[in-house]
């Protein structure tokens, strides 16, 4: 298959360096191009991450030779690029005009950033749970005036851990949901040696991810509005959290609590877990986990250390499924911060999207 070419724009960062290695021998997308800040540009890629590479394996070789680009010399990179993977360290107005002005060059853009995922015309995707959003991007493009150009997103990492588990049960009627996360360092784009401060210690604040993490699913959970041509949020559940940052390197855990409006049985809910399936495992895309929820029957699981790597980083674990005196049920659950939560969802999103025909050679 002739593979179709892929700039990652932001590429020295964590989730920069994660999209770099996850994309080392992809059978559909090759990595042509990397761009960072102008102070890094005219650097081998090698160069530029040289004491700071933040993964587990060693930088790849199809890239560690290639000279960075600026991220903010559009053109050029567009000239050379099908699409790009955009995870670029701006200010939210900076990273929507950058993802923007890509898109008006008829390049698409799957963002793991935050800025456009309020856009109402711009779709916030979990490919197992809402491919259809895909839909929307004919009326972004009227918008943006282009023909093959536009923009996606990949939601927040945290919200990973609890709403497949919440998409699986939505037959069910879920109308309140408590979710209290545990979030990675890595999630702030640092190491355990990186952030001293998190070491022995647990921080009960996480700038802003309270509010994503109420108000994203709703967004997953809505629809294309033809008449508006925007995304309508659903109005239910009501998700209410708090996110706090653990010393822990990858894996985001979340506690959540949920009322139904049916009356579902314990086995009822597991047999929706792990029976739930997608597009992506309907259509065998190369990222998909075959597996895209497992349900751990031990009581002291999952656990970040033995479950956070299930399929590939690209699976979600729950466990603890319980009856509450307060609540219907609660449970937990895990998923991996950066790989289905940040680059690797984006890479799968690019595949699904890429079997629709809005992602196509130039």
């Amino acid at each position: 298959m002739d593979k179709l070419k892929v700039g990652v724009i932001g590429a020295t960062g964590m989730v920069g360096q994660r999209y770099v290695s996850l994309l080392e021998n992809h059978p559909w997308f090759e990595v042509v191009v990397v761009a960072a800040s102008a102070h890094s540009a005219g650097k081998t890629y090698a160069e530029s991450v040289h004491g700071r590479w933040k993964m587990e394996n060693p930088v790849p070789d199809s890239v560690k030779d290639l000279v960075l680009l600026d991220v903010k010399d559009v053109k050029t990179i567009a000239d050379q690029v099908d699409f790009v993977f955009s995870a670029v360290s701006m200010s939210k107005d900076e990273i929507r005009a950058i993802e923007e002005e890509y898109a008006k060059t008829e390049t698409p853009v799957v963002s793991n950033n935050s800025a456009h995922r309020w856009t109402p015309d711009v779709p916030m995707i979990v490919p197992e749970i809402n491919p259809e959003h895909s839909e929307i991007i004919k009326y972004q493009r009227e918008r943006l005036g282009t023909k093959r150009g536009f923009i996606a997103v990949k939601p927040n990492c945290s919200i990973q851990s609890y709403t497949p588990a919440l998409s699986a049960w939505r037959k069910f009627e879920p109308t309140q949901v408590i979710a209290t996360t545990y979030q990675a360092i890595s999630g702030a784009g640092k190491t355990l040696e990186d952030a001293p401060e998190i070491v022995g210690n647990v921080i009960p604040y996480i700038s802003g991810e309270e509010a994503k993490s109420e108000n994203e699913p709703l967004k997953i959970w809505g629809h294309v509005d033809d008449e508006k041509k925007e995304i309508v949020s659903a109005e239910s559940p009501v998700i209410t959290s708090q996110c706090l940052r653990v010393p822990v390197l990858y894996g985001h855990t979340a506690a959540a609590f949920v009322n139904f409006k049916q009356n579902p049985t314990k086995e009822e809910l597991i047999e929706a877990l792990e029976s739930y399936r997608g597009e992506p495992q309907k259509l065998g895309l190369p990222s998909a986990p075959k597996q895209f929820i497992q349900y751990m029957q031990q009581d002291d699981r999952p656990q970040v250390r033995y479950d956070v790597n299930f399929e590939n980083g690209m699976g979600i674990s729950i466990g603890r499924l319980r009856p509450d005196k307060i609540f219907d049920w609660k449970f937990i659950g895990l998923s991996h911060n950066t790989s289905r939560g940040a680059a690797g969802g984006a890479i799968l999103c690019a595949e699904l999207l890429k079997e629709q025909g809005y992602i196509e050679k130039k």
